[in-house]
């Protein structure tokens, strides 16, 4: 004799889907209630819940299938397009370092012109730059003034 719960683990579903797919069958194929409620299942009525279950999921198989197909070929194109963006930050990465590299060399052979300038002209201080002087104010004033001489344009990057 069958139960409601073997011919669920037979099909893989739950027992309320087996309680959904009785009320879906033609009622001339549904088993018959006992007096405490049981269903007593012949071997038609466990036929019609197979064949309708069958009915069912055969078309819901397909359809999950293209699903997973159409899943899978859109994470290998997520997938393709995340290597190419890695790529695409690395030669960035690189470019960068290059300009890095680049501008750190420039700034060098700058300030070693600006020296080289600046010591050349009577190696002495310019009178008329108050560019690096801090300017006295009545509140901090005492009595010398403290004015540094500009070494060249990048002299703020040795302070």
């Amino acid at each position: 004799m069958e139960t409601i719960s073997s011919i669920a683990k037979r099909l893989n579903v739950t027992n309320g889907r087996i309680y959904q797919i009785i009320k879906e069958i033609p009622a001339d194929k549904q088993p018959n209630k006992d007096a405490k409620g049981k269903y007593n299942f012949t071997k038609e009525s466990v036929e019609a819940i197979e064949s309708y279950y069958n009915s069912l999921s055969s078309p819901k198989t397909d359809n999950e299938s293209d699903l997973v197909k159409q899943l899978r070929a859109d994470l290998e194109d997520a997938k393709a397009e995340i290597k190419a963006k890695n790529n695409q930050i690395d030669k960035f990465q690189q470019l960068l370092d290059q300009q890095q590299q680049l501008n750190l060399s420039t700034n060098r052979q700058n300030e070693k012109l600006l020296d080289t300038n600046t010591h050349s002209q009577d190696d002495r201080p310019l009178q008329n730059d108050h560019t690096d002087v801090s300017e006295p104010t009545e509140g901090n004033y005492k009595g010398e003034e403290t004015k540094t001489p500009k070494k060249g344009l990048f002299s703020w990057l040795r302070r």
